[in-house]
C-alpha cells in the first residue's frame, strides 16, 4: 500500500471541486485554487490539460491510487470487451477498499484502506489485508468483531452525506454482498467523473 504524500483536501482545492462531497472540504468556502496565485484568472486549458485533470481527479478519488496501479487498471480495461471507460470504472469499484467505503464501513476512502490493511475486513470469511484486492460478484465482505465497535466505523454508518449504492447489498450493520459490477451512471460520485477523457489521455 502506498502512503498518501499530501493532504487529501489539497486535491479538492487544486481541482476546484468537492470530490468526495464532504462538508469539511475547503472548496465549500474557497472555490479558487491554492497558493499565492490561486485567485488569478485561469487561462485556456489545453486538451492534454483537460485529460490530465480528469485522470488526476478519478485517480485521487480512489485514495490516490499509484500511477502504476491506475495504469494497470486502464490496460486491463482496454483489453476487456465493451466500453473501456465503463470497464475502468467497474474495475476501480471492485477494489476491496472501494467496496468497504461504499458499504459505509469507513468515513473516507483512506479510512477504508486502513481498515483493510490493519486486518479488520474479511472476504467470504477469510481475513484480507490487501486494499487493492479485486472482489467478484457474490463476494461477502464482513467487518471483524473489533472493528464493529470502532468510533470510526460508527461515525461512518451515521453519515447522512452518502447512501449505500444498489450494487452493494447490506446484510445487517457489518456485512455486505457485492451484487454486480456497476456502470458509470450507477456510481454515486459527488462530482462529474469523465473516464472517457482518461481513456483519451492514455491512448494518445
Amino acid at each position: 500500500m502506498s502512503k498518501r504524500s499530501s493532504a487529501k483536501y489539497k486535491l479538492d482545492r487544486r481541482m476546484g471541486e468537492n470530490i468526495w462531497g464532504r462538508p469539511k472540504s475547503p472548496v465549500n468556502k474557497r472555490e479558487y485554487g491554492p497558493g499565492q496565485h490561486g485567485q488569478r484568472r485561469k487561462g485556456k486549458v489545453s486538451d492534454f490539460g483537460i485529460q490530465l485533470r480528469a485522470k488526476q481527479k478519478l485517480k485521487g478519488y480512489y485514495g490516490d491510487v499509484t500511477e502504476k496501479q491506475f495504469r494497470h487498471a486502464y490496460d486491463e480495461a482496454s483489453r476487456m470487451k465493451g466500453d473501456t471507460s465503463q470497464n475502468l470504472i467497474g474495475l476501480l469499484e471492485r477494489r476491496l477498499d472501494a467496496i468497504v467505503y461504499r458499504a459505509k464501513f469507513a468515513p473516507t476512502i483512506w479510512a477504508a484502506r486502513q481498515l483493510v490493511s490493519h486486518g479488520h475486513v474479511r472476504v467470504n470469511g477469510v481475513k484480507c489485508n490487501v486494499a487493492s484486492r479485486r472482489c467478484n460478484v457474490g463476494d461477502e465482505i464482513t467487518l471483524g468483531t473489533k472493528a464493529r465497535e470502532m468510533a470510526l466505523v460508527l461515525e461512518a454508518q451515521s453519515l447522512a452525506e452518502r447512501d449505500v449504492p444498489d450494487y452493494v447489498a447490506p446484510d445487517g450493520a457489518a456485512k455486505v454482498t457485492f451484487v454486480r459490477v456497476p456502470t458509470l451512471d450507477e456510481v454515486p460520485y459527488p462530482v462529474k467523473m469523465e473516464p472517457n477523457l482518461v481513456v483519451e489521455f492514455y491512448s494518445r
